[in-house]
């Protein structure tokens, strides 16, 4: 059975994608196989169009490469483009939105962020955070640092510092927040010239 149009442009398009996410993760055919299970003549088919991508494929390259499966096909946006995520609730019963389609090296989320306690738990990780308050005071513990920021302020650290983060007077906290996983920065112009 032959598929609509609008299906054959989203499938052709598979491919190239497929190709561009194994070059930006620095992949090899073989290291790709050895993380999916699939066999390294099936992806080079897959890459180049030879192979019909099916669910049982695309899943496992999906979990490899770390991003949703409508995005790895580039699946048309139905209804409202403007709505990219749902909300997702952590065990802190803090929530956060991702804000950010595609996979790449920096990813913006809102987080409404609760009142956690006041023992702090200091994390250190990988990367580069930058948080912006909507609404509400936040209390940010930075390696030796106390702050408590209110709307309109915006801190930034580099996330191998110890770092815990929670509300600062017992009321929900919104954030928005840029994370750059390998330490990519932000860049912020200042005021433009006269």
């Amino acid at each position: 059975m032959d598929e609509p149009p609008r299906y054959r442009a989203v499938l052709e398009e598979v491919a190239p994608r497929l190709r561009r996410l194994r070059a930006e993760h620095g992949l090899t055919l073989a290291a790709l196989s050895e993380a999916t299970g699939i066999s390294r003549s099936t992806l080079s088919r897959l890459e180049s169009g030879q192979r019909r991508p099916s669910l049982e494929l695309l899943l496992p390259l999906a979990d490899a490469y770390d991003v949703p499966l409508d995005d790895l096909v580039g699946a048309p946006e139905v209804g409202d483009p403007r709505v990219r995520m749902k909300p997702r609730t952590l065990p802190s019963g803090d929530t956060f939105v991702p804000l950010t389609r595609s996979p790449g090296p920096l990813q913006a989320y809102k987080f409404i962020i609760t009142d956690r306690g006041s023992e702090p738990q200091f994390r250190t990780h990988e990367g580069y955070e930058w948080l912006y308050v909507l609404d509400g005071r936040l209390r940010l513990l930075l390696a030796d640092h106390d702050l408590v920021l209110g709307p309109g302020e915006a801190a930034e650290w580099d996330t191998r510092l110890p770092h815990w983060f929670t509300s600062a007077d017992g009321r929900p906290v919104e954030v928005l927040s840029l994370f750059g996983r390998q330490g990519e920065r932000m860049h912020v112009r200042a005021k433009p010239r006269s």
